[in-house]
């Protein structure tokens, strides 16, 4: 059995949406492990002054994001906060010999993201009131987005590495399997999928605190090659809520379940390559 639990403040108005996202986002480690999601429970923080309605959509939303995946939610626990936060204990279940971990990467191996990046410039330029409907719509869409179909396909071919995508941003979770595993990742900037208008409310200098802080910790693990934009260097910063999996896959593999992996997931791409230890865990190029 594996567990994870994750919650947060609303990163979208809709509290519907909101319920979806924060749920996709707390199932996110049971895939990132190889596990199938079974049973989860629900946190919920929220102010007396919130409607029951929004209340109910919030839960209604993280309801059925879990049926989506196959699991059920077995109750939970709710307290009353100045500002609402939502999320899941999630329970999941795998055979101890195909577990998933983010620090078996191989010298050789291929790394394959299944999500666009930039959720985080998008829903700060969003709080600033700066993107339209269909923009951020798209940003909405990918948070909300189950990695489960990501998750069943890469279960037919061998990992050697995985991990999700989240607050640390690309660069930070990419710096922890590299780092792990005692190998460097080129990470090829102009292969990464970047989420409708993320990139120009990035050069308009929209980034999250959180970005800073990931730059800041991995100052000394990390090389950009002198062709690397600065707004490029900011969204592999950005941290992420609900991205992508990020895969370590042998070479021999690489395209067959990229190819496989487009069928479901269209963002997908293969955007690095582990090598041999460097003086610094990860290289951009």
């Amino acid at each position: 059995m594996v567990q994870t639990v994750d919650f947060f403040p609303p990163v979208v108005d809709d509290p519907y949406l909101y319920g979806q996202i924060a749920a996709a986002n707390a199932l996110s480690d049971i895939y990132a492990m190889g596990a199938k999601p079974t049973l989860a429970m629900n946190l919920l923080c929220y102010p007396s002054c919130l409607a029951q309605e929004t209340v109910q959509a919030i839960l209604a939303g993280g309801y059925d994001k879990v049926k989506e995946a196959g699991a059920v939610i077995a109750g939970g626990h709710t307290i009353q906060d100045s500002e609402p936060k939502y999320g899941l204990c999630v329970s999941g279940f795998i055979d101890p010999k195909k577990i998933l971990k983010n620090n078996g990467a191989k010298t050789g191996d291929i790394l394959i993201l299944t999500k666009a990046i930039g959720t985080g410039i998008l829903t700060t330029a969003a709080k600033a009131l700066l993107t339209d409907e269909e923009t951020f719509s798209a940003a909405a869409q990918s948070m909300a987005t189950l990695n489960k179909l990501a998750a069943e396909t890469a279960s037919a071919f061998h990992i050697n590495a995985c991990t999700d995508i989240t607050g640390f941003g690309l660069l930070g979770h990419a710096n922890e399997m590299a780092s792990s595993s005692s190998l460097t990742a080129h990470i090829f900037s102009q292969e990464i999928g970047i989420l409708p208008k993320a990139a120009e409310f990035a050069d308009m200098g929209i980034i999250p605190a959180g970005a800073y802080a990931n730059s800041d910790y991995l100052k000394d693990k990390v090389v950009f090659r002198e062709s690397v934009r600065r707004v490029t260097r900011d969204l592999l910063f950005d941290p992420q809520t609900s991205g992508g999996l990020l895969f370590s896959v042998p070479k021999k593999d690489a395209d067959e379940l990229l190819a496989r992996l487009m069928q479901c997931t269209p963002c997908a791409r293969i955007i690095g390559e582990m090598k041999e230890q460097e003086q610094t865990s990860l290289v951009v190029e």
